[in-house]
């Protein structure tokens, strides 16, 4: 390993790890176990699992402490900042697939630029910076990249669910519920990739991807809003 390449990313963080294992592990994807015969033995899900509960305790408690609003807003602005596409958006600002362990396979396929696997890549550096300094450091790392975009969330009402404006919109304008279909599925069963349809009768209106059937619903919903200009 050598520890000089992550320096641009602890200056940028303004972290720097007392054990530079921990941070090289955070870049490990599980594709990459398999080419890697001298490598590391683990991937970085374990870290990535650590990182994803330290997370939601941070944005729920500064939720909690900072904003009297019902449970119900409160969720919803924690899924905002929490949710993958916008942690796929922080990893890109702290380039973090430049640093990326891959197969060939995966390199080829753009793992780089993956949202998915970026934001997880996003979930497992916290993850290693909360066992490497404590959580007071975490603390801070989240509110330096992750807190401090909730109030540009609330402007822009990024916090509203895009399939349930989509319905309420759908069926207030043209008086139709809007129905959900498979466009397509593509990639291994581990690593799926579907493309969902969002449909006004038999009109198909947009289509969004995602790694999940929900999450490709979230965003053909999205793209649909957009398509309808109904997302002002």
């Amino acid at each position: 390993m050598n520890p000089s390449k992550f320096t641009p990313l602890e200056k940028k963080i303004n972290i720097h790890f007392s054990t530079p294992e921990k941070l090289e592990h955070v870049f490990v994807h599980k594709s990459y176990l398999n080419e890697a015969h001298n490598g590391p033995r683990e991937s970085n899900e374990r870290l990535e699992f650590l990182g994803d509960a330290v997370l939601e305790l941070v944005v729920t408690e500064f939720l909690f402490k900072n904003y009297p609003n019902d449970e119900g807003e409160l969720t919803n602005w924690r899924s905002a900042l929490v949710k993958g596409s916008h942690l796929a958006h922080i990893a890109k600002e702290l380039n973090l697939g430049e640093y990326l362990f891959l197969s060939h396979g995966e390199e080829k396929s753009g793992g780089r630029t993956k949202n998915y696997i970026l934001a997880n890549t996003f979930e497992a550096l916290l993850g290693a910076i909360y066992l490497d300094k404590g959580y007071e450091v975490a603390h801070k790392f989240i509110n330096d990249f992750v807190l401090i975009y909730l109030e540009n969330i609330l402007e822009k009402g990024l916090h509203i669910d895009p399939k349930s404006k989509f319905q309420e919109m759908a069926q207030d304008k043209e008086g139709v519920t809007p129905v959900y279909r498979l466009v397509e599925e593509q990639g291994p069963d581990h690593e799926k990739e579907f493309t969902m349809g969002v449909y006004l009768g038999e009109a198909l209106i947009a289509t969004g991807k995602g790694s999940s059937k929900q999450t490709a619903e979230q965003s053909a919903a999205l793209e649909g809003l957009k398509a309808r200009g109904w997302h002002e």
